[in-house]
């Protein structure tokens, strides 16, 4: 009898969906945590391969290394040994026994040389990337239903940027241009508890990933895709925020010295601006947003998209497109509202909104108007 309803237990657990599961856990991402650098310490704990990535032949197998790689004429050298291939995959057996500069990684690591120097490529499950990103994305002491929200809509960005990326050398970044990632050293218990509790959720629109964007403060309403990106989608159109106003970064303000300006407008963008005279709004976006810039200078009007311009002078500093100018005494003064490019996820509006009682799905719809959350396929 027991041996009857142990053998019923076994078909029944059989018989579960597993299909979409063990297909998920296949997803990996490949991450540029390294660019044009001519060196770093590496650390490896227990035993590793160094594979050729062009054919994955074995080059070398060891055990237990602290050393410096750098780049050499058409390869690496790692410690003392001189490899002569151009891309090679270091691949420890543990999954998280590897160090660079004393950060600790999960997965594998790509190196490739590059003309500007080593690339390196983390390559791993992308829950495991999870883990190490939304520490740096939200604190870890906020309401775990907004902890949740962004670990779904993470997620989301992120397997956008597998599709859209699928032709190139790596998916995301480490920084602020994709998602900040810290690798192994980055997690913390009530991050991963996020991640684990929403594993395999993301966000989908009419059946397809939606490109998740998020942003720290939108400062009264989210903006629109279509202003900033070349798509136009329905849940990205913009939705009025009441939550955000309490954010520490609700506003701010930024003295710039005008020759300092024009110092950044020559060498980074190559106009050759002698003496700016006045900068004028032409246009702004429904939610207050500025889209485009006149620079009137001593001998010419130069027009230049608010977005480039604040990427110009850096957008720690011009913290969102929302602002006011004013020219006094050589300095430009700009006083703005919010942080970020402003579309999607507000994520001090996420923070309120679970203060008060939200859950992480309707964080998500209010945000992404219309969407479906699910497993990925």
């Amino acid at each position: 009898m027991r041996y009857r309803i142990f053998l019923n237990i076994i078909i029944f657990l059989l018989a579960l969906p597993l299909t979409a599961t063990l297909a998920y856990k296949d997803v990996y991402v490949r991450v540029a945590i390294m660019q044009n650098e001519s060196s770093f310490d590496l650390d490896i704990s227990g035993s590793y391969q160094i594979v050729d990535a062009k054919n994955n032949s074995r080059l070398y197998r060891g055990r237990n290394l602290k050393t410096k790689v750098v780049v050499a004429p058409g390869g690496f050298y790692i410690g003392e040994l001189n490899f002569k291939e151009n891309k090679i995959i270091i691949r420890p057996r543990h999954p998280d026994s590897i160090r660079i500069n004393g950060r600790r990684f999960r997965g594998d690591i790509i190196l490739v040389n590059k003309k500007s120097g080593i690339l390196a490529i983390n390559i791993l499950n992308l829950e495991d990337y999870l883990k190490g990103v939304l520490y740096h994305e939200i604190s870890h002491y906020w309401p775990m239903e907004a902890i949740k929200a962004q670990a779904v809509v993470s997620r989301t960005f992120a397997l956008y940027q597998t599709i859209a990326n699928k032709d190139k050398e790596f998916d995301l970044t480490c920084d602020i241009y994709s998602q900040v990632y810290g690798g192994r050293t980055s997690e913390r218990w009530r991050t991963v508890k996020a991640v684990d509790k929403t594993r395999g959720l993301v966000i989908k629109y009419e059946g397809k990933i939606l490109p998740a964007y998020f942003h720290a403060t939108c400062g009264g309403m989210t903006e629109d895709v279509a202003n900033l990106w070349n798509m136009d989608l329905p849940p990205l159109k913009g939705v009025v925020c009441g939550f955000c106003q309490k954010s520490p970064h609700i506003n701010w303000h930024y003295d710039l010295a005008l020759d300092e300006l024009r110092s950044i407008l020559n060498n980074k963008a190559g106009y050759k601006i002698n003496l700016i005279k006045d900068i004028i709004v032409r246009e702004r976006s429904k939610s207050g947003r500025i889209m485009k810039l006149e620079i009137i200078t001593d001998d010419k009007k130069i027009n230049i998209s608010a977005k480039d311009f604040r990427n110009l002078i850096g957008p720690h500093v011009i913290r969102s497109t929302n602002f006011q100018i004013e020219i006094k005494d050589g300095t430009v003064k700009f006083q703005g509202i919010g942080w970020g490019h402003g579309v999607g996820m507000c994520q001090w509006g996420a923070y309120f909104m679970a203060k008060k009682g939200a859950h992480y799905d309707e964080i998500i719809k209010y945000y992404y108007p219309g969407v479906k959350i699910g497993d990925v396929d």
